[in-house]
């Protein structure tokens, strides 16, 4: 075989040009593209001061015995020392195994899980009838496709103070109750009631922006393809379930996601509807504040550790999520 040589270089033709350096690199990256970095760095500035400096600073207070006790604090003119020391993984070991754990964590863990689960299968739910309904056409579709949006355009606190009026003793739902001689629950007060009016109270405000979702999935489906299955004999659940279902594939993967991300962080409702009365109907990021914020003395190190955990949490599941929405696609495609 025949290596052509440059004779001027004496290099082999074909030979690729070794690799700068990364000092050269950044360099030629910044001065080709100098002005996007200039565009962003704003950005970059705010997420950096809003986000990752909390985050790492809540990591490094997860390390720690810190508490209202023991932090640095200014009373009157006397300014008090921090005195916390570094234990290393302790809280995480008190948190997932210690002699309380499963009243501390598991208990609300397994409280969440459920919380969430149900949540999000009712905003789905009740969110694909009402788009399937909005999407026919019926007399007044402008109407009802406002007053259905309005539980999500409401500010959540106007939204969970209102149903905690309603679902008082003397509210209007217990009223309406003891009218037609029925039980009326004890809805913030007995375990049970106060999970119960949670899930109500969460789906109320969770399931407008599922409906709106869903709707404009149902509107990007290409009308021939139901016209195709009707003209072949389908019915209306094979209409659904081969047409309908799969065209929403996509967008119905993205909102349940995004659902099951807020779900469980929901934290306005629980502690708007219950603040600390409730302790069996607390998911893990109001126990988390409640810990931090809502007793005396204030741990900080144990709550930052919660948010540590249910970052972590949310991370697996979401990464695990999208593996099995690839592979199914994968699958779908073959």
């Amino acid at each position: 075989m025949t290596v052509a040589i440059d004779r001027a270089t004496g290099k082999r033709r074909g030979d690729r040009a070794p690799r700068p350096g990364l000092g050269r690199r950044l360099r030629s990256g910044y001065q080709k593209h100098w002005y996007a970095y200039a565009m962003i760095a704003p950005v970059a500035v705010v997420l950096g001061v809003l986000v990752l400096y909390p985050l790492v600073y809540g990591l490094y207070l997860t390390l720690t015995d810190a508490n209202s006790l023991n932090t640095a604090r200014t009373i009157g003119v006397n300014h008090i020392d921090a005195t916390y020391k570094f234990i290393g993984l302790d809280n995480y070991k008190d948190i997932l195994f210690g002699p309380t754990a499963y009243d501390r964590f598991w208990s609300h863990f397994i409280w969440t899980i459920v919380w969430t689960a149900l949540c999000v299968a009712l905003h789905y739910t009740i969110g694909l009838g009402l788009a399937l309904l909005l999407n026919q056409k019926l007399r007044g579709r402008t109407f009802y496709r406002l007053v259905l949006i309005l539980p999500w355009a409401v500010p959540t606190f106007v939204t969970v103070f209102g149903w905690r009026f309603m679902l008082a003793d003397g509210g209007i739902i217990n009223s309406a109750l003891h009218a037609l001689h029925l039980p009326a629950p004890s809805w913030l007060e007995d375990t049970f009631w106060q999970r119960f009016a949670a899930i109500m109270v969460n789906t109320w405000c969770g399931v407008p922006f599922m409906m709106v979702s869903l709707l404009g999935g149902l509107q990007s489906i290409d009308t021939s393809l139901y016209e195709a299955a009707e003209m072949d004999g389908a019915s209306p659940w094979q209409r659904f379930r081969y047409v309908t279902l799969p065209g929403l594939r996509s967008v119905s993967s993205t909102v349940v996601l995004l659902g099951i991300i807020w779900t469980f962080n929901q934290f306005a409702v629980i502690f708007l509807l219950f603040g600390n009365t409730a302790p069996d109907a607390q998911i893990l990021v109001t126990w988390a504040y409640y810990l931090g914020f809502g007793q005396q003395p204030r741990d900080f190190a144990q709550s930052a550790a919660y948010g540590i955990l249910l970052l972590a949490i949310l991370i697996v599941f979401t990464s695990f999520y999208r593996r099995w929405l690839n592979r199914n696609e994968q699958q779908l495609a073959i």
